[in-house]
């Protein structure tokens, strides 16, 4: 939607706006210091309350280790109904939420809540940078490998829980997968001096891949093959229990994109399903890309080279 503003004026301590649809904007406040700051809410996604507010604080802050930042305040955002629910499950998802605030150090200063019929739940959160350190979206370069750090399926499997036809297994990894933090991704984005990366949440991964090749003009190949998913979320594809983010994703790519033939339809789905709290897509040299997946898969061990970046071509993705 800010797309469709018109341009602000020119603010040359703004070093990462919205223009690049990156995952948090990036203002200087002096030379070794810069904020980051980011919004994200959403409806349940899961039939605990106290997951809910987990799931839901994780998501938010995650846009801010995408950057390679450290989130330091949060103020949470909520839409509840006055009447016909018990305020104790707002109640939960609240304590839900602070549970993951407090364990990664992340101080609650307030929020805002407002009276609507449909539950949303998330958070604004605030962190700091070194400017020269940033990752961006646009960072990434030809000859670069990807990594993806989390297996891709939530959103298959939220409609799979709605339906009751994900398993309780399917549903405890797809939880498991939402619960792991980004900190560690954001400590080896420091480490390793990556400059390209995003995480993979509502525009699923063909979307946010889409919106890091456009940023840096230059083109995504994916081996299907190799990109890790939660167990149990093929089947759950397979039988066409898809979110709405499905359609609306593919036409946000258009265009862009180009299909080889082999690979399963299936998968694709899966590929342009929106996720929550999903993994970091990172784009680093060839030359550190081992040394890098090694130092992840301590804490990600679904953590996956997925791909490679090259010479911008006629599509910003292939998928082989």
């Amino acid at each position: 939607m800010l797309s469709g503003l018109e341009k602000q004026p020119f603010d040359p301590n703004l070093l990462v706006g919205y223009d690049k649809a990156d995952d948090a904007g990036v203002y200087l406040l002096r030379d070794d210091l810069a904020l980051v700051q980011t919004l994200d809410f959403f409806t349940p996604i899961v039939d605990d309350p106290f997951d809910y507010g987990r799931i839901a604080a994780l998501n938010s802050i995650n846009d801010v280790w995408a950057m390679g930042g450290k989130p330091i305040t949060a103020m949470a955002i909520t839409c509840f109904p006055k009447k016909g629910l018990d305020f104790a499950i707002l109640g939960e998802i609240m304590k839900g939420g602070l549970s993951v605030l407090t364990e990664n150090k992340v101080a609650l200063v307030g929020g805002h809540s407002v009276d609507n019929e449909q539950i949303m739940f998330g958070y604004s959160v605030t962190g700091v940078i070194d400017p020269n350190k940033v990752a961006t979206n646009a960072g990434a370069r030809p000859r670069d490998v990807l990594i993806l750090t989390k297996p891709i399926g939530t959103g298959i499997i939220s409609t799979g829980i709605k339906l009751a036809k994900a398993s309780p297994e399917v549903v405890a990894e797809s939880i498991a997968t939402m619960l792991l933090p980004g900190k560690y991704a954001a400590e080896a984005i420091t480490q390793f001096g990556v400059k390209g990366a995003t995480d993979v949440t509502g525009f699923a991964l063909l979307g946010h891949a889409w919106e890091m090749a456009c940023a840096s003009n230059v083109t995504i190949e994916i081996e299907a093959a190799r990109v890790p998913l939660i167990s149990g979320a093929l089947d759950l594809a397979t039988a066409g229990l898809l979110t709405s983010g499905d359609k609306t994703n593919r036409e946000y790519v258009g265009e862009q994109i180009g299909v080889s033939s082999g690979v399963d339809p299936n998968l694709m789905k899966l590929f342009y399903d929106p996720q929550t709290a999903g993994g970091l897509l990172l784009a680093i040299s060839e030359d550190k890309a081992d040394d890098l997946l090694t130092e992840l898969q301590r804490n990600y061990p679904r953590a996956k080279i997925i791909g490679r970046v090259t010479e911008r071509g006629e599509k910003a993705i292939i998928v082989n």
